[in-house]
């Protein structure tokens, strides 16, 4: 075996971005929260950063205070060492700081900080917190109570026993050589607390634990639940007649009863602890114009700078080279972090206002006149990379007249109609509900014949379509819509 060494020259490219222009991708793609939350850590851990909201204008020196970070760029000198020493001649209309913050303003600042954790909103009771409280009510075996705990615990987020926990299971799993009777007496237990429904097995149970003896048609809603479910849900009235001996007018009197019966018992509470508050990127406003204004919502995010005293320590020849070394590091990813963030305003604005010109239509009719738009033709005016537009709009959300929209949600396809005008998908949406709504009810439309009406209003779409936004909007098939 020969072994030996060689020299070979290859030509290859590769793309490498440099970490620069990592952050500022990084930094464009933040929502504000996300935004402020890594400003504050940059502020916890690079100490020539300060925030100019809690510095007061005069600096120690006596010199004014600086102005914001968003003043206009300084272009970097060739030697970035050089150029952090003459951070004066460059910078100094930009950085400043202010005098070091006394004990007094150290503590205001821990009492605004603890008054804002016990102002917080607790954690919302959950669904079986509330069962569970319940169960203090009842007078039993504490066996049974610690069954009844823990099959309140097994229900899923719909009020449900899952379909495949038996109560043989349950007593298995218990611990306490509990037997199945005792598991279904506990069941019986949680089935009687509210909301009514809870501890069903399946819809059928569900729908019968909430009827009571003074519920309206109450024996013939019985029978349909117990019998008929699976007929109901495909609207067959005529075959229910014909198997229960019923007249259609008892049944359609019955199922005005049944629509106000819960199938899913628990869903008040997630809705509850589910919900999530938006904090707007960008605010939309009307001016005298006609137009629209766009402004960025970031009026509590921290105002930059770079302290002054580590400038002058960088400058400071007596300075230890390891800390002048630290120093200098720190400045420069400060610049960085500043220059992303106005780069990320910017960019933000420029992209918001294109969007918001594009679809004045939207905020001034409403959704139904919003216009196709793809991210290219945004990309396209402001001059950017589509991929730029892609970032900013990420998770971003505009406060409008209309309502709080998250920025994707201007952007979409269409198609062409008969007359040869782009129309957007979410305008067809609106026109598929038009339809539906004005159909007659005891012939109601099919999926073609809808195509059909459609095409005569110049919307040409397939028939797949339709079905397909049909069902995103949640209307029933034409069998389900049928009114006897």
């Amino acid at each position: 075996m020969r072994l030996d060494t060689s020299q070979q020259m290859r030509t290859e490219m590769r793309l490498r971005m440099a970490p620069r222009m990592i952050q500022s991708m990084e930094i464009l793609q933040l929502p504000i929260m996300a935004l402020q939350e890594r400003i504050e850590q940059e502020l916890s851990e690079n100490p020539v950063l300060v925030d100019l909201r809690e510095s007061p204008n005069p600096s120690e020196d006596g010199e004014e205070g600086a102005a914001p970070a968003a003043a206009e760029p300084v272009e970097t000198e060739p030697n970035e060492f050089d150029s952090l020493i003459n951070l004066d001649e460059n910078w100094s209309e930009l950085y400043d700081e202010g005098p070091r913050r006394s004990r007094a303003s150290l503590i205001e600042e821990g009492d605004r900080k603890l008054e804002a954790m016990q102002n917080m909103a607790s954690r919302p009771r959950s669904f079986h917190d509330d069962l569970s409280e319940q169960l203090g009510f009842f007078d039993c075996d504490p066996l049974l109570r610690e069954l009844a705990d823990y099959i309140i615990y097994n229900l899923d987020d719909n009020g449900y026993l899952p379909k495949d926990v038996t109560v043989h299971d349950i007593a298995r799993d218990f611990g306490h050589d509990a037997t199945a009777e005792e598991v279904e007496t506990a069941l019986k237990m949680v089935q009687r607390l509210d909301p009514p429904g809870v501890g069903a097995r399946d819809l059928r149970e569900c729908l019968l634990l909430q009827l009571t003896p003074d519920t309206p048609c109450h024996d013939v809603l019985h029978a349909l639940i117990s019998n008929h479910l699976d007929d109901l849900q495909h609207n067959r009235l005529p075959a229910i007649e014909k198997k229960s001996g019923l007249s259609i007018a008892a049944i359609k009197e019955a199922v005005e009863h049944l629509r106000r019966l819960n199938p899913r018992p628990a869903s008040s509470f997630n809705l509850t602890e589910n919900t999530q508050y938006v904090v707007p990127d960008l605010i939309v406003e009307p001016n005298e114009a006609g137009a629209y204004d766009v402004r960025l919502a970031d009026e509590h995010t921290p105002n930059l700078s770079i302290s002054r005293y580590y400038q002058k320590q960088l400058r400071n020849k007596g300075t230890d080279p390891a800390a002048r070394e630290f120093i200098q590091k720190r400045i420069q990813s400060a610049r960085w972090l500043i220059e992303s963030i106005e780069q990320r305003r910017s960019t933000l604005l420029k992209v918001a206002r294109a969007i918001v010109e594009h679809q004045q239509p939207f905020l001034d009719k409403g959704p139904e006149y919003i216009e196709p738009l793809k991210m290219q033709q945004i990309a396209d005016r402001v001059g950017v990379h589509v991929t730029t537009v892609s970032r900013a709009v990420d998770d971003k959300w505009a406060q409008t007249p209309r309502g709080i929209f998250p920025l994707k949600r201007f952007f979409g396809g269409g198609t062409v109609t008969a007359d040869g005008e782009e129309i957007a998908w979410d305008t067809i949406k609106q026109k598929l509900l038009e339809v539906v709504d004005k159909e007659d009810k005891s012939s109601p439309l099919s999926d073609e014949e809808i195509v059909e009406e459609m095409n005569r209003h110049g919307v040409k779409v397939a028939r797949r379509t339709v079905t397909k936004y049909r069902q995103a909007l949640m209307i029933p098939s034409s069998r389900q819509r049928k009114q006897f």
